[in-house]
């Protein structure tokens, strides 16, 4: 006997493309409210000049892009419902949704400028790379699970 995957039901398929844009749509809002904590972090240690390993910077960035986007969220959802719920709502959110695009951008800015370096021509592939890398995941999560952010 066959078993089904339980991660998703057995009508489930990826050719549902006004899905396809809500998940885009809430990569999006993720994206922006990551670039700002990973892009400021980067730029703040760039600009000072403070020497700490590529390493550190980048977790650090990680952690700023993963907070940012939760205030973000927070703030987008409070005007759809109160405070407490738009938080817990945002915390809620998939981690490795975030952590693919914390990852997959950061991993993009090391290949090509060789650290934590932020240059006009490498930003736009951090982006394509951190909306690109949970895509496929977020939509899955929108239609396998049922679950959004928005």
């Amino acid at each position: 006997m066959a078993h089904t995957p339980t991660f998703a039901p057995p009508s489930f398929h990826w050719h549902d493309w006004p899905l396809w844009r809500r998940a885009g749509v809430n990569t999006a809002w993720c994206l922006l409210g990551c670039s700002i904590g990973d892009f400021g972090t980067i730029l703040f240690f760039q600009l000072t000049g403070i020497a700490w390993p590529t390493l550190a910077i980048m977790s650090l960035a990680i952690l700023n892009g993963l907070l940012t986007s939760i205030a973000l969220e927070t703030y987008i959802l409070s005007r759809q419902m109160v405070l407490k719920t738009a938080f817990k709502t945002a915390i809620g959110m998939s981690f490795i949704s975030m952590i693919a695009m914390e990852v997959a951008m950061n991993t993009i800015d090391i290949v090509f400028t060789g650290g934590a370096k932020l240059t006009l021509w490498v930003m736009p592939m951090m982006w394509l790379a951190g909306f690109v890398t949970p895509l496929p995941y977020n939509y899955w999560r929108l239609k396998a699970l049922k679950k959004s952010c928005h």
